[in-house]
């Protein structure tokens, strides 16, 4: 196996996980950046980084990083890193295709004593049952006698400055104990924080899938608890602020759960229980719960409609906001694209608009449309589906002048205060 001493890297995916970990390993040693979309790799080169994760002048500090899309470049290297997108399909099973793609790449230039790591969230066992076989073939090599294989979940927050990829402490494991000892010491070069060495790659794999698992089941339990206290005229937020006054109460809030991780993580860990005999009953209600979200909110909104006497036919609303989270420009899994599907098309015009979200990256559908900018006294209701701070910032007062008078204003993230709005979560 090869020493930490000379190791060079390949990190293969160029995406909100990998580009922060070329940039800093390509601080301190030689990285090659790979990436299939030569639009990315020209934006990269030229300084700029259109995730908004890392800025100019970190690019241009990491000065042995260098970008390609050229599989031969990745042959010079002897550790490599993958961390391609792991989504769930439409029927909510688990898409390899990614991660089985990448596996054949780097199988293809697999030597004697290389080491893969993979960093992209799977269900436990993946690793050395789907992509180590992958490897196998296409390098003609043995698992853990002639390459070896380590696993590193990722824990990147996008739009979150303080919890940076240094900043976090850094889950890591190997196929053998060299091998995982390796691994630690070479993410402990750039990771502040720390580490955490798993006594396995499963047992990683497993504790990266459970992470989004907790926190969805317990936004779904937010997300109950609103349904319930709006039946009962109470305001959630004040009754979490009451409730969050005890030391153990944990602080989660309802609202729209998207997002390539917690919306996906979970159908991972449930795809494998169920290949496994176990119906994960728990798991699979929180995460209709929360699909269900978008129904719920849309339905409200006209109800309210019909009870203010408008008919159901050529209702103009303005959703604010698209991307899965605030302050940042993925639209990946956005349950804001469910929230308007939600809507009958053919009696709602329905306008998104979101200055995080470059308009070629969003195309619209039916009676979708993305804008530039909201007109003036022409909404019957308008959602802030998505607090930005550019969107808070313009206060309620000037959100509703988008609207007609008694325009209906729906608050789903709480960015404001109760009375300022005709609903919230």
């Amino acid at each position: 196996m090869i020493n930490t001493g000379d190791v060079k890297i390949a990190v293969i995916g160029l995406g909100y996980v990998g580009l922060p970990l070329a940039v800093e390993f390509g601080k301190i040693r030689s990285v090659v950046g790979f990436d299939v979309n030569q639009s990315r790799l020209d934006e990269l080169s030229s300084g700029v980084d259109l995730t908004k994760e890392i800025s100019r002048e970190e690019l241009l500090s990491a000065k042995n990083l260098t970008f390609t899309n050229n599989p031969l470049q990745l042959a010079e290297c002897n550790f490599y890193i993958v961390t391609v997108p792991t989504p769930v399909n439409p029927e909510k099973f688990p898409d390899l295709s990614m991660l089985v793609s990448a596996s054949k790449l780097v199988g293809g230039v697999l030597k004697k004593g290389d080491v893969v790591v993979y960093e992209s969230t799977v269900y436990p066992g993946a690793t050395e049952e789907d992509c180590v076989p992958v490897l196998e073939k296409y390098s003609k090599l043995k698992f853990n006698e002639d390459f070896f294989c380590g696993y590193s979940p990722e824990r990147i927050n996008p739009g979150d400055k303080e919890h940076t990829l240094t900043q976090i402490i850094k889950v890591t494991s190997g196929s053998n104990e060299a091998c995982a000892a390796l691994v630690d010491d070479l993410y402990a070069e750039i990771i502040t924080a720390g580490t955490h060495k798993a006594e396995s790659i499963k047992i990683a794999e497993a504790a990266k899938v459970i992470e989004n698992t907790q926190r969805d089941l317990n936004i779904a339990l937010m997300n109950e608890l609103s349904k319930i206290f709006n039946k009962m005229n109470l305001d959630t937020q004040a009754v979490l602020r009451a409730a969050g006054t005890k030391w153990n109460f944990l602080s989660f809030k309802p609202g729209l759960v998207g997002g390539h991780c917690i919306g996906v993580d979970p159908y991972y860990l449930t795809h494998k229980s169920i290949e496994l005999g176990y119906n994960p009953e728990i798991i699979l209600a929180g995460r209709k719960l929360n699909d269900d979200m978008s129904s719920y909110i849309a339905s409200t909104m006209m109800d309210m409609l019909a009870e203010k006497g408008q008919q159901d036919q050529d209702i103009k609303l303005l959703v604010l906001g698209l991307t899965f989270k605030e302050n940042c420009p993925d639209i990946r899994n956005s349950k804001v694209v469910d929230l308007v599907k939600a809507f009958p098309k053919e009696a709602y015009e329905i306008h998104i608009y979101d200055p995080w979200v470059n308009p070629a990256d969003f195309l619209g559908q039916g009676n979708v449309s993305l804008i530039d900018a909201p007109t003036e006294d022409y909404y019957h209701g308008i959602l802030l589906a998505v607090p930005h701070d550019c969107l808070v910032e313009l206060g309620v007062e000037e959100i509703k002048k988008k609207g007609k008078d008694g325009v209906l204003f729906f608050d789903l993230k709480s960015a404001f205060c109760k009375e300022l709005s005709d609903f919230r979560l």
